[in-house]
């Protein structure tokens, strides 16, 4: 056995011994040279995926909670495709709440917590929120409104930080996570967490270029103790219902959230920005309809970093074709984008067909 062998047997063993399997369906998916091939490879396998993950029992309790919204480059969000001179649309940040069974008990995964006050330490929202503090507060708190926070959705949800065994994000952009995860000095908020991320990521963020540092919040993920991170070498599952999927391209080490309720599965990533950023040709976004068939485009892009925009163009494909169609709006796909784009009247011109807002299934079980 190899070095790298062993290492994964001793991964796998990890793995399952918290009652976490690792998905092999889309292993070896993306080995062909040829972009179209490795494009239609994925989309089998995610069929397939999908069929077999619907077959199989559900979370029993599922929530997204809004927790801030911040404006967001528009020539970003929908790569080259927008037709407006609104150079700002408004995203809302939320975070899931999902508890599943597994073959260790009962757990619960919080996905996607912002730290709202150490995320503004990320050079590109430092520099927007240092100009428009010469606006006035008022101004300010109308663009950067703060919708609740993350300790005080889990204490409405009847939720203690005890409770939480695992947090992850589909990326590591402007997360600052010491105050979740602590550090060698200090405890974090969620005692008893261990944070679950692809290796990929978590190494990138420890040697980032130039490139890439104005989406980082400095010293994030530093002096978090070893035992807290769970580091993915594949897509995982955690249990009955609920998914990591690995979605390459926005960043190198991207995973998506994958969850079966009520017989539907919702997918969120920050891939794209909003419903029609995964049925373009379905959009009433200025520009966006015509982009697409021009280029016929399956997807739009969210672009700020284009770390492999052809595997995130692969990815956001997988994404729409394992979560499917939504029932209630024919033509778009249950992909809930973890930073979606938020109805508000300073772009009321470039809104999005619809959004998922704030959802609650099931029932948690202290």
């Amino acid at each position: 056995m190899t070095a790298k062998e062993n290492i994964a047997a001793h991964q796998k063993d990890t793995l399952t011994s918290l009652g976490i399997n690792i998905i092999e369906d889309f292993i070896g998916a993306r080995s062909s040279s040829r972009p179209n091939e490795r494009l239609e490879e994925v989309r089998q396998r995610a069929l397939r995926f999908r069929e077999r993950f619907l077959a199989a029992p559900p979370v029993d309790y599922f929530q997204s909670v809004d927790i801030v919204s911040a404006p967001y480059p528009t020539k970003y969000a929908y790569l080259n495709a927008v037709k407006s001179l609104m150079p700002f649309i408004f995203l809302g940040n939320r975070a899931f709440i999902i508890q599943f069974q597994t073959s260790q008990g009962k757990k619960t995964l919080l996905f996607g917590p912002a730290d709202v006050e150490g995320n503004t330490k990320t050079p590109f929202f430092k520099l927007l929120t240092d100009k428009l503090g010469r606006v006035g507060d008022m101004t300010k708190e109308k663009l950067l409104p703060f919708y609740s926070s993350v300790e005080a959705e889990l204490q409405k949800a009847g939720i203690s930080p005890e409770s939480i065994d695992y947090i992850s994000y589909d990326h590591l952009h402007t997360q600052e996570l010491r105050k979740w995860m602590g550090s060698s000095t200090t405890p974090g908020y969620f005692p008893n967490a261990k944070l679950l991320v692809m290796r990929q990521e978590w190494e990138s963020a420890q040697g980032l270029l130039v490139t890439q540092k104005k989406w980082y919040c400095p010293d994030g993920t530093r002096d978090i103790p070893a035992e807290r991170v769970i580091l993915l070498d594949n897509s995982v599952m955690l249990g009955d219902g609920v998914a990591l999927v690995q979605t390459p391209g926005h960043t190198e080490g991207n995973h998506s959230l994958v969850v079966h309720v009520n017989d539907q599965i919702y997918v969120s990533s920050e891939n794209g920005m909003s419903v029609d950023s995964y049925a373009p040709l379905q959009s009433n976004i200025p520009g966006v309809k015509k982009y697409a068939q021009t280029f016929n485009m399956e997807i739009i892009l969210n672009g700020n970093t284009l770390e492999n925009s052809i595997d995130q163009y692969i990815s956001m494909v997988m994404e729409k074709t394992i979560a499917g169609p939504n029932p209630d709006h024919p033509g778009f796909f249950n992909v809930i984008s973890s930073s979606e784009q938020a109805h508000t009247w300073h772009t009321r011109t470039i809104q999005p067909a619809f959004r998922f807002g704030q959802m609650k299934i099931g029932r948690y079980q202290s």
